[in-house]
């Protein structure tokens, strides 16, 4: 009996044929699992970690972020980043399926985005901390969001450095676009 209420619940919400679009994520992780190792994608985190800003600098950003919805010179250089670069190549081949991608640092902070984040220090979340810290793919339940007018599912994945998670990226998957 449990398993209806958990179906019901995750569709709640949904378009009416939510399970057939859970299905069709379910088959897009094989490529979101590529986009993940995508060596170009490694090379940019990389680079962020490796310039070891501190969690303190991390959340001044964040805060500076959160301050003014504009496009600040400092939201500017993410969407601009090498790793927005490669994240935007992939979510042009995969169309209008993906409403946005964004890939952090070991520390949670955005290292690239194809669109403008509501914050800048996803560090403090489950987007974040299961696939970085447990090394798990995590498929959020479904949302409207309001930003993309879409119902989209968020599906975070480790970003590998061979078998060493470095980072995470979160893929916003359009479930009617799908």
């Amino acid at each position: 009996m449990w398993c209806i209420g958990v179906v019901l619940t995750v569709l709640a919400g949904m378009p009416p044929d939510g399970v057939a679009q859970l299905e069709k994520v379910e088959a897009l992780l094989p490529v979101l699992q590529r986009l993940a190792v995508d060596p170009e994608l490694v090379r940019a985190v990389k680079a962020q970690n490796a310039r070891g800003a501190s969690l303190t600098s991390i959340r001044a950003e964040d805060d500076a972020w959160l301050a003014t919805p504009a496009l600040t010179a400092a939201k500017q250089r993410v969407l601009e980043s090498a790793g927005a670069r490669v994240l935007a190549r992939h979510r042009a081949s995969l169309g209008r399926r993906v409403a946005e991608i964004f890939a952090m640092d070991r520390r949670g902070a955005l290292v690239g985005a194809t669109r403008r984040t509501s914050d800048y220090w996803q560090g403090d979340e489950d987007k974040f901390r299961v696939p970085f810290n447990e090394g798990r793919v995590l498929k959020e339940k479904p949302f409207f969001d309001e930003s993309s007018q879409a119902y989209v599912i968020q599906v975070s994945l480790p970003v590998r450095d061979g078998r060493q998670v470095i980072g995470a990226i979160t893929v916003g998957l359009s479930l009617l676009d799908l």
